[in-house]
């Protein structure tokens, strides 16, 4: 296309005003052709981290070796973490979503984003950023809905990058050769070591894991493992990543303004 081009000769999807143009534009913000998504993700869940542990140390307690895998409790309720009565009665459903975004230590961030950066870019390559960052959010906080019910108190990204776990063992079950056969034996000797360390009682979310493993398959059986091909697909893929975009913001806006309600328990 010329570079003064209003719409694109293919699909006629306008170049200016459509979710297409604004999704190209904000992409360029974090790096065009270097997973836009995951990229933002990563300074996300990063950023969050900083907010937990200046919570932390403002109430005094940010001292010690608290900051490897030690902050937790109000700060972090308060900041969006994921819990049943407050979710199921107190209808923050909210919590779901913000939940992702939060740590409880370095050890516990630096293992997730190191599994980010590992799993992320290529999913993104393979599905485009829009319908990445769809799986990526629902898968996650279909973990945290099911935790919940079992009345865990949970955060973590790693609900959601099970999910992406799920959605590539999905793909390596489309996809012949030994390739995929081999991947699919690492994938699932990873998760089995996973689920084994959760029971082993180190503290790690076997609901949320299993939940949004599950979830992640599901939707990678249903979606085509390839970018959107024609402008529906485009439409459609655009449509859930502005969703899922939207519900995030939504749901950090909505913690923010309950940021300072009463503890459960304290009236």
């Amino acid at each position: 296309m010329g570079i003064s081009a209003t719409r694109c000769h293919e699909c006629g999807t306008n170049l200016r005003f459509s979710l297409a143009a604004l999704s190209k534009k904000l992409s360029g913000v974090f790096g065009e052709h270097e997973a836009p998504v995951t990229s933002a993700l990563l300074i996300a869940n990063v950023l969050m981290f900083g907010v937990s542990w200046m919570a932390v140390a403002t109430a005094g307690g940010g001292g010690g070796l608290r900051i490897l895998w030690g902050l937790g409790g109000e700060t972090t309720y308060r900041l969006g973490a994921s819990f049943g009565p407050a979710i199921f009665h107190g209808h923050e459903w909210w919590r779901l979503v913000t939940a992702m975004f939060l740590h409880g230590g370095l050890i516990h961030i630096g293992f997730n984003m190191m599994a980010l950066m590992q799993f992320g870019p290529a999913l993104e390559e393979l599905y485009g950023s829009a319908r990445y960052l769809f799986l990526y959010v629902v898968t996650g906080a279909f973990g945290f809905l099911v935790s919940a019910w079992f009345g865990n108190y949970s955060i973590g990204a790693s609900g959601a990058l099970l999910g992406l776990v799920g959605v590539m063992l999905a793909i390596t079950s489309k996809r012949g050769g030994a390739y995929m056969r081999e991947l699919k034996s690492r994938l699932i000797t990873s998760v089995v070591i996973l689920f084994v360390l959760g029971f082993s009682g180190m503290g790690m979310d076997n609901y949320a894991h299993g939940a949004g493993l599950v979830s992640g398959f599901a939707l990678g059986k249903l979606f085509a493992d390839r970018q959107p091909m024609n402008a529906s697909e485009r439409r459609i893929a655009y449509g859930l990543g502005w969703l899922a975009g939207l519900v995030v913001i939504a749901s950090f806006v909505f913690m923010i303004l309950h940021y300072r309600d009463p503890l459960p328990g304290r009236g």
